[in-house]
Parts: C-alpha cells; structure tokens; sequence
C-alpha cells in the first residue's frame, strides 16, 4: 500500500475498545488492511505510529485514557481539520433517551448494519461483553442489551473457584462433559449460546415479530458461538471498522487530498 495513496489511505479508521484496538487504513470504499493490538499496551507513541501525515482520522473509544492519549497522539490531524471523535451526532437516526451514553462501538455497529444490510436489525458484538444493538424498521438506534462476554463468564469461574481451570472457549465435543475442562466447555459455549437464542427471541418479539429481521454478529467468539445459531444470519468480523468508514464518508468532505 503505497504511502500517501488517497486512493488507498484517505481514512485512519480507530476503534479503542476495553481488550483490544483495531484500526485500519481505508479508501472511501474499502478496508484496505486491518491491524489488532492490546489496548492495555497502546502509548501515546503507538498512535502516533499509526498516522499517515494527511490522513482524515476518526476514532471510536470506550476507554476515555486511552482516547485522550490518541487524540494528544492525533493533534496535528485535529489542527487541519482532519480528526473526529465517534458521537451521536455524528451517526444517523439515533432514537434513544440520553444518546451520549450510548458506546461508540454501538453506534458504528448500527451505521454498518443500516448502510450494508438494512433494518430492521440487530447487532450482536461479542466483545469484553456481549451488546446487541437494536435498528427500528425505519434505521434508527433504538437501544440495546449488555450481558457479560464468554471469557468473562468463564473467567469468573476460575477465579472464585478453587479447583476449576481458566479455559479457552472452543467446540465442545458433547454437552455431556467426560472431564472437568469438557464439562466447562459444554457448559459456556451451550449455555451461552442459549444465552443469545433466547435474548434475540425477547427482541424479535418486542419489535412486533417483523418477517424479515437481520441479525449480524461481530466480535472475537461471534464464528464460534454464531456457527450453530440459525438466528445469526452472518458474521462480519470487521463491521465496526466498516460502520466507521460510513461514518467517516458522511462527515468528512469529500476531496482529490486528504
């Protein structure tokens, strides 16, 4: 990707969230290469690093000490115009009580879907915590649901228990576990799986049971929970990055150099 390339590089696209940070540099049209690091480790310098001189930059954050070191990392963008923090007032159609509350991962979430499948639609994000983010029939943000993310449910277990191992959620093998650690796996990835099922029901039901609902899922175990989910229609692995490119095309004007 060559240096410079309004073609390739006009957007740096950030995305601050509590386990990791993903940011991508993008045209207009397309993620052209997303990168992922801790979030615990990025220093005003590892922003820095990231900036192409030109670039427009918009940057998404749950982590208010993270975002400030970003945006003192992304000063000389800011001074020419070029920086934009994620709020509501940015993304369209939001109908929702006190909207500066709601997380900015969410909002992009909810652009992405609009814009790339339509509403009504729910976003399911597998993160730290697992939110699902709910469009109206007419596109707008309407509000959500938050519950705790698997590694935090199995975590949880492994520190409040004296014999329980920490495990890395994968397939079980049977929901009838042969060992303590199958007997883990069984029960986070069935459990939560039911977890899911039945908050999407509770969704569907209260959005008057539309004929079509789209449901996307993203975040670290959407391929693992979502692979026997009928519910969950698809996976998009970079959905946020694409809600902010979105985003990005709307408040940023167009021009031949960024």
């Amino acid at each position: 990707m060559p240096p410079g390339s309004s073609s390739t590089s006009e957007y740096l696209l950030v995305d601050i969230s509590n386990s990791f940070t993903k940011f991508a540099h993008s045209s207009r049209d397309t993620l052209r290469r997303v990168s992922r690091l801790p979030t615990s480790s990025l220093t005003r310098r590892s922003f820095a690093s990231m900036a192409r001189p030109g670039q427009k930059i918009l940057l998404s954050s749950v982590v208010p000490a993270k975002a400030r070191l970003a945006l003192a990392a992304f000063s000389a963008h800011a001074a020419h115009g070029h920086l934009l923090t994620l709020s509501p007032c940015l993304a369209l159609g939001v109908d929702y009580p006190r909207p500066s509350s709601i997380g900015a991962d969410r909002l992009a979430n909810a652009a992405a879907v609009r814009h790339l499948y339509g509403a009504p639609a729910v976003v399911v994000d597998f993160g730290t915590a697992v939110t699902f983010d709910i469009l109206s029939k007419k596109g707008d943000y309407i509000g959500g649901v938050i519950a705790p993310g698997l590694e935090a449910m199995t975590d949880y277990l492994f520190q409040r228990t004296a014999l329980l191992p920490r495990i890395r959620p994968a397939e079980p093998a049977s929901a009838i576990g042969r060992s303590t650690r199958s007997a883990m796996l069984a029960g986070a990835v069935h459990g939560y799986r039911g977890l899911v099922r039945e908050i999407l029901a509770q969704i569907r039901l209260e959005l008057g049971s539309p004929r079509r609902l789209h449901v996307i899922a993203t975040g670290g175990y959407a391929k693992l929970i979502s692979s026997r989910l009928p519910e969950i229609k698809l996976v998009h692995p970079n959905l946020t990055l694409e809600g902010l490119r979105i985003i990005a095309n709307l408040n940023f004007p167009l021009s031949q150099n960024p």
